[in-house]
């Protein structure tokens, strides 16, 4: 074996387990979120906060991730450069995060006079959070071969589908649990894990090092940046209302409510399992026109969901809506990295996930405006999934055209 090919070897298993650790980054963060979301009622009422409020306490966490994913993105670009920095970054802000989410039920314990203090928690936690999504996955961007990016970028999305898949017997299994127990073992756990990504990064860093690929200047962001954002919020905002808000009713037609906790993981089964095989296309296709023609995909998808007959139709069409969402986020981290490439991958990449807790942040306006409780409502509610994911995808679809035409240009010339 040629020392190029053993180098190449070496880096494709060191990028996996990279892969790997992003996973369980993530599944620990989302499991994270989910907890806190499950006793944040609870908590809440215990410092004197009205149910009717908390829905606004997560809309404020979502206009925080809105603004500080890209901020955080951007700092990861400015820190990366220097090997070993990233990776203290994000530890130290993940613990302030951990000392942050811990506190929240002792806090809460003390009664109504620690509402500003249990406020205040939140809002920290919220912030430094942010470091765990973009920073870590710019890491892929800068020192993953390029062609290895679609499949690390399926293996770091795994772990948020995993988390998506279990948070329905979470919910149930933590429904009489006290709330301090959780907490600091969740915190304790994502703080282990975010301490080893400065081992991460230095292994990344070591086998890349043969490539020779130096650091470059960030490059500035044009109409097509600007345009993938743009779908990236519309897509978004597709999956919100389509899984959030319609997929429990949907089922109801044909299901008990008590089925629910079975049947709304089908969606990110689909997720799961789509995500590696799309990033074959994608490594050959790019990610443009995967995300589109998952987009338009995923929108047939929702229509079958809407006009199932019978409840096997409505898990059919229902896993190939997780699909198409896997395929489409997956992407989108690939199309990020490569859209972002020289210098701008953390920019790029925290404006992705600006895109989904602006989306986040839309459903939640429309929950707590009771528009799915509005007659006249419901069906607007019920096909705008058809319509954002549809339009969309033919967008990119058609961006990814241009783009290929304008590079057999400059081949030609």
């Amino acid at each position: 074996m040629s020392i190029a090919a053993r180098s190449t070897e070496v880096g494709t298993v060191s990028g996996n387990r990279a892969g790997v650790y992003f996973a369980i980054l993530q599944l620990v963060f989302t499991l994270g979120w989910t907890t806190y979301v499950i006793y944040l009622p609870q908590l809440a009422a215990k410092v004197g906060i009205a149910p009717t409020a908390v829905i606004l306490i997560l809309m404020m966490d979502q206009a925080i991730f809105t603004i500080t994913d890209t901020a955080m993105g951007i700092a990861a670009d400015k820190i990366a450069p220097v090997v070993g920095r990233l990776g203290i970054f994000v530890g130290a802000l993940t613990a302030i995060s951990c000392v942050a989410f811990v506190a929240l039920p002792f806090v809460a314990g003390t009664g109504p006079g620690a509402q500003g203090w249990f406020i205040a928690l939140i809002v920290i936690w919220a912030i430094t959070s942010s470091a765990l999504r973009a920073p870590p996955l710019v890491l892929l961007g800068k020192y993953s071969a390029k062609p290895s990016i679609p499949f690390l970028s399926a293996l770091a999305m795994l772990g948020y589908g995993l988390a998506g898949a279990v948070s329905p017997y979470l919910g149930v299994l933590l429904r009489n649990q006290d709330a301090r127990l959780p907490f600091v073992i969740s915190s304790a756990v994502l703080l282990v894990v975010a301490l080893a990504l400065s081992r991460v990064e230095r292994g990344l860093v070591r086998d890349a090092a043969p490539a020779g690929k130096p650091p470059e200047a960030a490059k500035p962001l044009g109409k097509v940046s600007a345009i993938f954002i743009a779908s990236m919020v519309i897509l978004s905002l597709g999956y919100q209302l389509h899984f959030s808000i319609n997929s429990a009713p949907v089922y109801l037609r044909f299901a008990k409510p008590d089925d629910l906790q079975w049947l709304l993981p089908v969606f990110w089964i689909g997720f799961n399992i789509a995500m590696f095989p799309a990033s074959a296309v994608a490594r050959r296709r790019g990610g443009l026109i995967v995300m589109g023609t998952a987009g338009l995909l995923g929108a047939l998808a929702v229509i079958g969901a809407e006009l199932a007959g019978n409840l096997n139709t409505l898990i059919a069409a229902q896993f190939i809506a997780g699909a198409a969402w896997g395929c489409m986020l997956m992407s989108a981290i690939s199309a990020a990295l490569a859209i972002g490439d020289s210098g701008a991958e953390g920019r790029v990449l925290g404006l992705v996930f600006s895109a989904l807790a602006l989306a986040t942040f839309a459903r939640m306006a429309a929950v707590a405006g009771g528009l799915q409780k509005l007659p006249e409502y419901v069906p607007l509610l019920h096909w705008t999934p058809v319509a954002c994911w549809s339009v969309a995808g033919a967008g990119l679809l058609v961006l990814a055209a241009f783009r290929a035409q304008r590079s057999a240009g400059v081949r030609r010339i």
